[in-house]
């Protein structure tokens, strides 16, 4: 899962993507990046470690001219945590140069990285979306978007993606319509996003989203779009509903925040918890959730967990390690509001359990007579190939037990998850068109071939 976000029109357009980039900072925190374009074609490129906020000074941000910039937050699913797989990847070639952002996973990117391997192609880093930059530089078809087309032609999986090619912005989505991508005006520039809240920041109206199989390119002579094959099923991933997008966000022409309650009043409809006193959320993104259990069952919501908001979101650490110690740092819970009660805490979902079994440890600690778990989504049973990190099933706890045992090994005294059903009757445009092959197993393309190279990004 990353964040892109792509603006042509503006000719500030390098600070308007630093600040549309912190917008989208939940998306991924492990690199960032930012690549500008001037009319005549020459381009600058500068690419980080860490957070949007760490490095990117004001001096450097000076340097990236032009009316046309495109910018990425990296949360790696294939490839390792390194500058070399930083992005927007940024290549010269025959005709100029090429930068690309891209958010999702493609599957077959090692079986088309070896065709490109085996006919003289030198790959620069191990991310997948490297295969299709070598692929645009291979196309000899004279519109941007035309190269952009033949590129993807084969490609399979999830892509949302910014890109420039010369001076032309171009934007597109896969036929599934995997992940979210918007399209805005700000003045007379358009602006492309993951999420409406980057547009929000930056003062951009929202227009449109890019429409799945869509490639959308604008240019000096404007905006034009070439649509696509979109598939006859859409796949949206419903996970964006339920725990990436932020909640002020509008994805897949829906309300996150309004999504997150409904899914909240249908946990209470189906898992009540007998006897609880009080509800409370795993903060942030189950903050809407909790709040739709309290609507739904009648229980009075507090705040019983208080996050330190100087810490990133743990699922999206790259290793065990670094997500069991920012669990110990991140939460704290209020003695004052949990101490001698029945309570019930809702979380969006449970992946690996080791953030969930340190927070029931916690509120035991704090005085909590029961402590009754409430997931606003079904078990993860499965791994995700389309750009969650859970690559490997023997990581997800509910793969591994059942619900019962899942509850002993987290400490709760009852767990109760949303199933399948409700969590698609509560999302908008439910319960058609989207994607739950974590949930469900029931994958809408063939599963990579090789899955240790396909984590490895090749």
């Amino acid at each position: 899962m990353c964040g892109i976000f792509g603006i042509r029109g503006c000719e500030d357009a390098a600070r308007v993507t630093h600040l549309g980039l912190y917008s989208l900072q939940h998306r991924g925190q492990e690199s960032a990046g930012i690549v500008a374009v001037e009319a005549d074609g020459t381009a600058q490129s500068v690419r980080k470690m860490g957070l949007v906020s760490d490095g990117f000074e004001e001096e450097r941000i000076a340097l990236l001219r032009g009316a046309t910039a495109i910018g990425h937050t990296r949360y790696s699913t294939a490839g390792a945590s390194t500058i070399d797989n930083a992005q927007p990847v940024f290549v010269r070639f025959r005709g100029g140069h090429i930068a690309l952002a891209h958010n999702g996973n493609l599957t077959n990117a090692v079986e088309l990285r070896g065709e490109l391997e085996a006919e003289g192609s030198i790959f620069a880093s191990t991310m997948d979306s490297e295969v299709i930059v070598h692929r645009i530089a291979r196309s000899r078809a004279l519109k941007p978007e035309d190269q952009l087309a033949e590129a993807l032609s084969g490609v399979e999986g999830a892509y949302s993606l910014v890109v420039v090619i010369g001076t032309t912005l171009l934007a597109a989505r896969d036929p599934h319509g995997w992940r979210p991508l918007a399209m805005g005006r700000l003045g007379d520039a358009w602006v492309f996003a993951s999420e409406t809240c980057a547009l929000d920041i930056v003062g951009a109206t929202y227009v449109r989203d890019v429409a799945a199989g869509e490639i959308v390119a604008v240019d000096a002579h404007g905006m034009r779009s070439l649509p696509g094959p979109a598939s006859t099923i859409l796949h949206r991933c419903v996970f964006e509903y339920i725990y990436f997008a932020r909640p002020d966000s509008r994805v897949f022409g829906g309300s996150v925040d309004r999504a997150r309650r409904a899914l909240g009043r249908q946990l209470a409809t189906e898992q009540p918890a007998p006897g609880a006193e009080i509800v409370f959320a795993v903060p942030d993104s189950s903050n809407a959730a909790a709040l739709g259990y309290a609507e739904g069952s009648g229980l009075q919501l507090e705040h019983a967990l208080i996050r330190n908001h100087y810490v990133g979101r743990t699922f999206i650490q790259p290793t065990q390690a670094g997500r069991d110690a920012k669990v110990k740092v991140k939460y704290n819970a209020v003695r004052e509001v949990l101490e001698g009660r029945s309570v019930v805490m809702v979380d969006d979902s449970i992946v690996r359990g080791t953030t969930t079994r340190g927070l029931v440890a916690l509120l035991r600690g704090a005085g909590a007579r029961e402590v009754h778990m409430r997931v606003s989504s079904p078990p993860i049973t499965g791994p995700c190939y389309y750009g969650i990190d859970t690559p490997e099933r023997e990581q997800l706890i509910a793969a591994r037990m059942s619900i019962e045992e899942v509850g002993r090994a987290i400490g709760v005294d009852s767990l109760g998850y949303l199933s399948l059903d409700g969590m698609l009757a509560a999302v908008p445009d439910g319960p058609g068109g989207f994607c739950h092959a974590c949930f469900s197993g029931q994958y809408p393309t063939q599963p990579p071939v090789d899955i240790k190279r396909y984590r490895a990004g090749g």
